[in-house]
């Protein structure tokens, strides 16, 4: 149907303009930072990204779902919050605002500061890094699994618990690992040019942190519920928050 695909579109759309934005912010805090001498401090590089995902859940969570991180639309994929045939196109337009976001920076500033990749900090071997980032993207599907249920996807419950754990945890491990947590915010510098730390620590490690919160989503909370899954896949023809149902995994019909 004409609405349906709309709607397909209208949510692929808002995952690209919503990790566009991300990573213009996390990658070009960085960038930013090296162009003024230091202007945008370690701390402020560290809580901007998290500030902008509060915003980007309150303004596109009730559409998308505001994953805007691949690992994440795979972890719901894998709890059962979100169809599986929806993950390819998640994850293409999820990218894409990334890339985009990485362009725009490098037209603006060319590579300086690395173009905003993500790299281990000085004396942090790649294991060290790979751990912290595994362990950090833990804690953050955690959390998402915790805090995205029914209305909360876009109250101040859900945005505020996550935008303050991307803050907390660039705060304290951003200068260790760089805190990404996001396959996509890191793959897109490098792909226009930037030097960054190992690229497989970037995206292997939150995709397995990511992963590991299935299990341990089980152990904490039980079965997927529908609030759950309606969080987790965005608005319906009508606007309203989702498409889920308690007698489907994937929240649509077969």
């Amino acid at each position: 149907m004409a609405v349906d695909r709309q709607v397909r579109w209208r949510r692929l759309v808002t995952e690209g303009v919503g990790t566009f934005f991300l990573v213009l912010v996390a990658a070009g805090a960085g960038v930013v930072s090296a162009v003024t001498g230091g202007m945008v401090t370690p701390a402020a590089q560290a809580i901007a990204p998290g500030v902008m995902v509060l915003a980007l859940i309150y303004t596109l969570g009730v559409t998308s779902g505001a994953h805007l991180n691949p690992a994440v639309t795979l972890a719901f994929a894998a709890r059962g919050h979100f169809p599986w045939r929806r993950v390819p196109p998640y994850l293409g337009a999820q990218v894409t605002g990334a890339v985009a976001a990485a362009g725009v920076l490098r037209a603006l500033f060319g590579t300086v500061g690395g173009l905003g990749a993500s790299r281990p900090g000085p004396g942090v071997g790649a294991g060290a890094a790979f751990a912290l980032e595994v362990l950090l993207s833990l804690g953050l599907m955690t959390v998402i699994f915790g805090t995205s249920t029914g209305a909360r996807n876009i109250g101040h419950n859900s945005a505020i618990a996550i935008g303050g754990y991307i803050a907390l945890a660039g705060l304290w491990a951003g200068p260790a690992c760089g805190a990404s947590m996001n396959p996509a915010r890191s793959v897109a510098p490098v792909l226009l040019g930037g030097h960054g730390g190992p690229l497989w620590i970037y995206l292997l490690g939150p995709l397995v942190g990511a992963g590991l919160a299935v299990p341990l989503a089980w152990l904490l909370r039980g079965p997927p519920s529908p609030a759950a899954t309606q969080a987790a896949q965005g608005a319906d023809q009508n606007g309203g928050q989702g498409t889920g149902s308690p007698q489907t995994p994937g929240g649509e019909s077969p």
